[in-house]
């Protein structure tokens, strides 16, 4: 699977360069979908906040108002065919959720990736028993009970800076989605850079039954020795800056274009965050050397997880 755009921030950047182009020409957001002839008031507004997958003449209609041509219109309609390319971007994986698609348009995009692991193994480096437990705790929260066999729902993408999480799906269809996704990390021949601090309480604490916690450990054993997966451990008695504590996990994502933006997914019970304005971004990146600085050095951490793996 060769790495792609991620439509998912293709679309972000669509809309901050159409908010642009109508804030320059002095048109109000009414004033615009008149005089391209939209039923729809909202049809702009989502395009502007990358809500919602653009259709290619509705962009090329904003182009013709906004009086947009040469080298800034073709540049335009590149990144509108990129962010609407969900079909085309999904034929990469074998099979995948809505719940996991989110995540998986921001990593197949990704020159880079930083994670911080809080309470939980990221969902990149787990193995499908870790990743079964992590789906199945949570589907009490959904009110919906599990039913071997039940044929997966069809749902809309998730899209925008936040999306609420859609509904569960077979526990079988979920786990092999995650896998799915991290075929990234031995992609060739443009692997990600990848690295996450992983804080102790991750690893040993109530994430899974003692027989997966140990698997996953040997599995984050095996993944430490990949060329581009860089995997440190966070000691709970470590100082994190001026003893500053997390208050999530979080993932940092930074593209090969560097007009697309970087970009940070918070995932929360019911929503998913995806930031991508400038003070946000470097605020998490801040706390992400705030980690490293107190997190064990590689060679260490792997013989830490080794220690531990009964």
């Amino acid at each position: 699977m060769p790495r792609g755009s991620s439509p998912i921030v293709r679309r972000q950047r669509l809309g901050v360069e159409l908010r642009r182009l109508r804030e320059t020409a002095g048109l109000t957001g009414e004033q615009v979908v008149d005089q391209v002839g939209w039923a729809a008031k909202s049809k702009l507004s989502r395009l502007e906040n990358g809500r919602s997958r653009p259709d290619l003449a509705d962009v090329l209609d904003l182009l013709d108002l906004y009086e947009v041509r040469g080298r800034d219109r073709d540049q335009l309609v590149a990144i509108a065919r990129d962010a609407g390319n969900t079909r085309g971007w999904l034929r990469a994986y074998p099979v995948m959720t809505q719940r996991q698609r989110g995540y998986a348009e921001l990593e197949a995009g990704s020159a880079r990736i930083r994670e911080y692991a809080l309470s939980i193994v990221p969902g990149l480096l787990q193995t499908p028993e870790y990743a079964r437990a992590r789906i199945l705790s949570s589907r009490p929260l959904s009110g919906e009970p599990v039913v071997a066999g039940v044929p997966a729902q069809r749902l809309n993408p998730v899209v925008g800076p936040v999306a609420e999480l859609p509904a569960p799906q077979e526990p079988d269809t979920e786990v092999a989605a995650r896998l799915a996704r991290q075929t990234i990390l031995t992609r060739t021949p443009d692997a990600p850079r990848y690295e996450a601090i992983l804080d102790e309480q991750a690893l040993l604490g109530r994430g899974a039954p003692d027989e997966v916690r140990d698997g996953q450990l040997a599995h984050l054993a095996t993944l430490a020795q990949l060329p581009n997966v860089t995997i440190r451990v966070l000691p709970c008695a470590a100082m994190i800056g001026q003893h500053f504590i997390p208050y999530t996990g979080f993932s940092i994502y930074h593209f090969p274009d560097p007009d697309d933006p970087e970009t940070v997914a918070v995932e929360t019970l019911a929503r998913e965050l995806v930031l991508t304005d400038r003070n946000s971004v470097e605020r998490y990146a801040r706390v992400f050397g705030w980690l490293g600085e107190a997190a064990l050095d590689p060679p260490r951490s792997r013989a830490w997880i080794s220690a531990r793996i009964s």
